[in-house]
């Protein structure tokens, strides 16, 4: 396959040691994460310290929204990149521009839908979810202007999964250091020199995602040719079009079902109080940095899984699967070690909160979950393993599950045992998910022929 990528920066998942190959590849899709999350970490430190527990509130109660806008938005973006991927390993350069142009065409078309449907159905959506009266309109304000601009936010992920999927996970890195630190002084100045409120935090993100769209398609013209499509790879492809819709719609179902679960979530948890509203907010921005490296080896594992499916190493696929396990194990081990004893004084200083209720609910929450990370450390790897050798149906099935599950907690068990119940909601929920998914990936007869490969 002729390309004008830049070696440097790509690895080789197809040939040679495979924990080596996974450990280099997810190094930059981690630090990826952790910069991604410093958009919203950094939003929730400055409204926490110069507006107060209402204006936190309020993006957290508009939180639930903007997780399920990011996941449908990254969700789309990671599964036509998978179809990418598995053309990049099987060496088919032609039939990999093809998936390019594609994914282009979906994403436009995708980005209209949802800046014309958000118009409609936001702020019905906030009511939905019970969102405080006192916080209604900070939280619109907020969520309202993400929404607008939700195609820089697809164009971003697109653009970052493509590198991905030729192997370079570097780059989409350094455009998100670059746009991170911008987000960082946009917040101070939207938010205390502007005095904009929430909805200057939701400027900067915009503005900063921006930087990074144009970073890498600046980086994409210059170095990494192969992902440009030409006008004829954007002929009608019926065939191409059904698998990478299909493969698509996949992921950002899957993804936009375990959002909306979480929207359930906040609906239950919006019924508590602002107080118990804002120390949940501190305890998920804390969750979603632990959350980091498991997800920065479940993308690997996608995209290992995707080349090798192309290249028809179902051995390899096997290997590397176990080895996610094996990860997943070892950093629990380290995030409950330091997070147990350490999680009042994390949350005290990410809200910037005196209230015992902030506190000493948000301590709690980590204190629980981080253990059970382990259970996500088997899930995500083999859902996402799942979709990359094109079983589109059983990880979906698993986001309904969770789903479901989400809505039994709001409905029978958070009205009786409080904020307990939300503590111990998703790990309990995380557990029957992996029973259908670990059956489904290593019963699947594809895999279980790889065994002779091994």
């Amino acid at each position: 396959m002729k390309t004008m990528t830049e070696k440097k920066f790509e690895v080789d998942l197809l040939r040679g040691p495979i924990l080596k190959a996974m450990l280099v590849f997810a190094v930059p899709l981690f630090f990826s994460g952790v910069f991604q999350q410093l958009y919203n970490t950094m939003d929730t430190v400055i409204i926490g310290h110069t507006l107060g527990d209402q204006a936190l509130a309020a993006m957290g109660a508009a939180g639930a929204v903007y997780d399920l806008l990011v996941g449908f938005a990254l969700g789309i973006g990671n599964g036509l990149a998978i179809v990418t991927a598995r053309s990049f390993g099987s060496g088919d350069g032609d039939h990999l521009k093809k998936s390019v142009a594609v994914s282009v065409v979906i994403g436009v078309c995708i980005t209209v839908v949802i800046t014309l449907g958000g118009a409609l159905i936001l702020r019905p959506f906030l009511e939905l979810l019970h969102t405080p009266v006192q916080i209604m309109e900070q939280a619109y304000a907020y969520i309202s202007t993400i929404t607008v601009f939700i195609g820089v936010m697809f164009a971003y992920n697109l653009c970052a999964g493509l590198l991905r999927a030729i192997g370079n996970s570097v780059m989409p890195l350094v455009f998100l250091i670059l746009s991170s630190l911008l987000n960082i002084v946009l917040d101070f100045f939207f938010i205390t020199k502007l005095s904009m409120g929430v909805q200057g935090a939701a400027v900067a993100t915009v503005i900063a995602q921006g930087v990074s769209v144009l970073a890498c398609l600046v980086y994409i013209g210059k170095k990494a040719d192969i992902l440009i499509p030409k006008r004829t790879h954007f002929i009608w492809d019926r065939e191409l079009y059904q698998e990478m819709l299909a493969q698509g719609f996949s992921m950002a179902v899957m993804s936009s079902i375990v959002h909306a679960g979480s929207a359930v979530l906040q609906s239950g948890i919006n019924s508590l109080g602002y107080l118990v509203i804002a120390g949940h907010v501190a305890a998920r921005k804390l969750f979603m940095f632990l959350m980091m490296p498991y997800m920065a080896v479940s993308q690997t594992v996608s995209t290992f899984v995707a080349q090798n499916y192309g290249a028809g190493q179902m051995g390899r696929i096997r290997r590397a699967v176990r080895y996610s396990y094996l990860c997943g194990a070892v950093l629990t081990a380290l995030i409950s070690l330091v997070t147990i004893p350490l999680a009042p004084v994390m949350v005290r200083l990410l809200s910037g909160s005196s209230e015992a209720v902030v506190i000493e609910n948000g301590a709690l929450y980590l204190q629980v979950v981080a253990p059970c990370l382990m259970i996500l450390a088997l899930l995500n790897p083999t859902r996402f393993a799942l979709q990359s050798i094109g079983n589109k149906i059983l990880p979906v099935i698993s986001s309904v599950i969770e789903l479901i599950g989400k809505y039994l907690f709001v409905a029978f068990l958070i009205p009786n045992f409080q904020y307990m119940a939300v503590i111990f909601c998703e790990p309990v929920i995380w557990a029957f998910m992996d029973l259908e998914l670990l059956w489904a990936f290593w019963a699947n007869p594809k895999v279980r022929a790889g065994k002779s490969e091994e």
